[in-house]
């Protein structure tokens, strides 16, 4: 890429390229408040295999999200920049190239989630409202419940059902039947293992059992058979090798085999033939290089 970058987002567009945006060159996770917040975007394009820059965003972010709409357009929210998290909310226009703001969140929160739904709006839960001293240092965390869905047809923001259990660096998870798994995440005392379910025909949300081991950091795939694999995170013991699969028809939570290798911050990607590919992340000893595959 044209720019060295971390905690930015990478969206495969309707064109089958890549848009990435945002991130840090210090990260807020790492430096505590010192983040080098980025605006500048760019475009993978995997026909001559290379990047283009693209519009930067009008306003600098990291741990943010980006969302595919059903219009093709894509959309920002949130993040973190300078000493605060944000509320603002950008949409890029990939027939244009440029950066439009929208409506700003009703809460401003990082390290959250964005779920695209079925009706085309998008759930967002969660998250964090860091802030920190201008003169750095250790600043103050507060961690939400709150939930609110953007409807793209208006352009606007509304508050939803708050979850149980305020959380960030959880996952999200759209399931077959059109309600959105998240799962575990970081709490007020640390690492959950609780789990809920949001019906977007009621507008509620619901909780069963909790998952087998507590963790944040960690990855939420959906199978082709429709259960969610959850992989690694980071528990009260560390960096976890261990995996949990979730059916969606019986709401239980059942073990798999563990990851060869502990690890948390890693990716997890559904392949064509089924198979989920988990590459990189954080272990006991630092960042990793290893990759494994996962064979449901």
């Amino acid at each position: 890429m044209a720019t060295a970058r971390d905690t930015h987002t990478a969206t495969l567009l309707n064109s089958s390229k890549v848009l990435v945006t945002g991130g840090s060159r210090s990260s807020v996770i790492s430096s505590f408040g010192s983040s080098d917040a980025l605006a500048s975007s760019e475009i993978y394009d995997p026909s001559p295999s290379q990047w283009n820059q693209t519009a930067s965003m009008a306003t600098a972010r990291d741990v943010h999200t980006a969302t595919l709409l059903s219009s093709g357009k894509v959309l920002i929210t949130g993040g973190f920049e300078s000493s605060s998290a944000l509320a603002s909310s950008e949409i890029y226009d990939t027939s244009t190239g440029q950066w439009n703001y929208t409506a700003s969140m009703i809460t401003a929160r990082c390290i959250h989630t964005a779920t695209l739904l079925n009706s085309g709006k998008v759930l967002v839960t969660g998250g964090s409202q860091w802030s920190f001293p201008s003169s750095g240092g250790y600043g103050s965390v507060y961690i939400l419940a709150n939930s609110e869905i953007y409807d793209p047809s208006t352009g606007q923001w509304k508050s939803a059902t708050s979850m149980a259990k305020a959380r960030y660096a959880h996952t999200a998870t759209l399931l077959n039947s059109g309600k959105v798994l998240i799962t575990s995440g970081s709490g007020s005392s640390g690492a959950l293992a609780s789990f809920e379910l949001y019906d977007l025909s009621t507008s509620q949300w619901n909780t069963v059992t909790s998952m087998g081991a507590a963790r944040y950091g960690h990855t939420a795939t959906l199978l082709n058979s429709g259960k969610v694999l959850i992989t690694g995170g980071s528990g009260s013991s560390g960096a976890l090798a261990s995996s949990e699969l979730f059916d969606p028809s019986t709401g239980q939570w059942n073990t798999t085999a563990s990851m060869a290798t502990a690890r948390y911050a890693h990716t997890a990607t559904l392949l064509n033939s089924g198979k989920v590919l988990i590459t990189g992340g954080y272990g006991s000893s630092g960042a990793l290089a290893s990759s494994e595959l996962y064979d449901p």
